[in-house]
């Protein structure tokens, strides 16, 4: 009777944690750790990252070396000159890329004022060029507003969508003659749920990665159709789930399912311009620029963000089933912890919460499937201390009567 009422105590105890609000937002730790771990499944996607400012611009003697990277890593999108990112473009141009997309904000310092122009030519050869932007949600008040177009269906509740009112920092009026603009604003700062959507003044616009994949594959935004918390849906029945918030779960290392070169590999093997490059495939790609250190958001969030987009390879969780299987598993080794020693019964939950996060890493990995964290180990560790403190059976020598020895006679 006791292992039952013991039983049931787990069972109500995993039901009022499932029920609890906050235990959504501790799974989501639980799934950034597995994601942060864990490499990313499925095939080479179309997508080239151009590292900018990690090297000097060209190499003049084969023994020159790349600054350290203690000096690499102080390097923002500010300190990159023009000429760096005109070099960029000439090189690419040549093989006709479908969209060229840059990550950071293209500031420039005074004293590279001079190479405007030389970026400027280089930049309008580029057929479909995507540069980034800044919202806020404090804008001027002297300032007018910005008009950006927005998509046509969408239903849904927008009140959980990162809400902006205005444009706080946007490349020059030149640049943004000859590009089209996507807007890089990270509310969360994580790197594992990257936001799609944004809401700016009521019209719902797409973030740079969904600006970025739109237009490498020639999608309008009069053709996608959203629905808040579910997901956009696509033309050809492809379908992105997304959250409340307009944000998608991202694998950080996606981005490694893409190509990656710096400044100075691509300037030698477009000089080459060998028969089987590697850069013959450009034209089918999008290329995204970058600089060593962003600010504004997590390293390589964009790119694993349009990784996971060009893959159509989404982490989702599973089904609640697998949660009452596991339940039910716990609460029948609940009834028979009471009996265990506790030394046994310590162990026995390490080697559990081990066993646990090791298929839960296998199954993310293989599958994209991930499995909730908090109720199952929360409810086995809830038992641990419940049988630690239940009181053992004591183990009592039975009696043995000794017959009385018959009288001497």
């Amino acid at each position: 009777m006791q292992r039952l009422l013991l039983a049931f105590v787990i069972v109500l105890a995993a039901l009022l944690l499932a029920r609890d609000p906050y235990v959504e937002k501790a799974d989501g730790f639980f799934l950034d750790w597995l994601l942060r771990n864990t490499t990313a499944s499925g095939e080479h996607v179309p997508l080239t990252v151009v590292d900018i400012g990690t090297g000097p611009i060209v190499e003049t003697q084969p023994s020159q070396k790349a600054p350290p990277d203690s000096e690499a890593s102080h390097i923002n999108s500010s300190a990159v000159s023009p000429l760096e990112f005109a070099l960029f473009f000439q090189a690419i141009f040549d093989f006709k890329p479908t969209i060229v997309a840059v990550e950071p904000i293209l500031t420039w310092r005074e004293r590279d004022r001079d190479q405007e122009q030389v970026f400027l030519d280089q930049a309008m050869r580029i057929p479909k060029l995507l540069l980034s932007a800044e919202l806020t949600s404090t804008p001027d008040p002297d300032a007018p507003p910005t008009e950006i177009p927005g998509f046509v269906h969408v239903s849904g509740r927008r009140g959980d969508l990162p809400t902006y009112t205005g444009v706080q920092l946007q490349p020059d009026e030149d640049l943004r003659l000859i590009s089209s603009l996507g807007y890089i604003n990270v509310p969360g700062e994580t790197a594992t749920r990257v936001p799609l959507l944004l809401n700016y003044r009521g019209e719902i616009i797409p973030a740079f990665a969904l600006q970025a994949f739109l237009m490498w594959a020639r999608i309008p935004m009069s053709e996608v159709q959203i629905q808040i918390g579910s997901h956009i849906a696509l033309p050809g029945g492809r379908k992105i789930p997304i959250d409340w918030d307009g944000s998608l779960t991202v694998n950080p290392n996606a981005s490694k399912l893409g190509r990656r070169f710096s400044l100075n590999e691509l300037l030698l093997l477009a000089q080459q311009r060998q028969q089987n490059s590697p850069l013959q495939s450009l034209h089918d790609e999008l290329i995204l620029a970058r600089t060593p250190t962003k600010p504004l958001a997590p390293p390589d969030v964009f790119a694993a963000t349009i990784a996971t987009l060009q893959s159509n390879h989404f982490a989702h969780r599973v089904s609640v089933v697998f949660d009452c299987a596991v339940i039910l598993l716990i609460a029948v080794l609940g009834s028979r912890a009471v009996r265990t020693s506790r030394v046994d019964l310590l162990l026995g939950l390490i080697a559990f919460t081990a066993a646990y996060c090791l298929v839960a890493f296998m199954i993310i990995s293989r599958y994209a499937i991930w499995i909730p964290g908090l109720v199952p180990l929360g409810t086995a560790w809830l038992l641990g201390i419940l049988a630690f403190a239940w009181p053992r059976p004591k183990h009592r020598a039975e009696a043995t009567e000794i017959a009385a020895s018959p009288p001497a006679p």
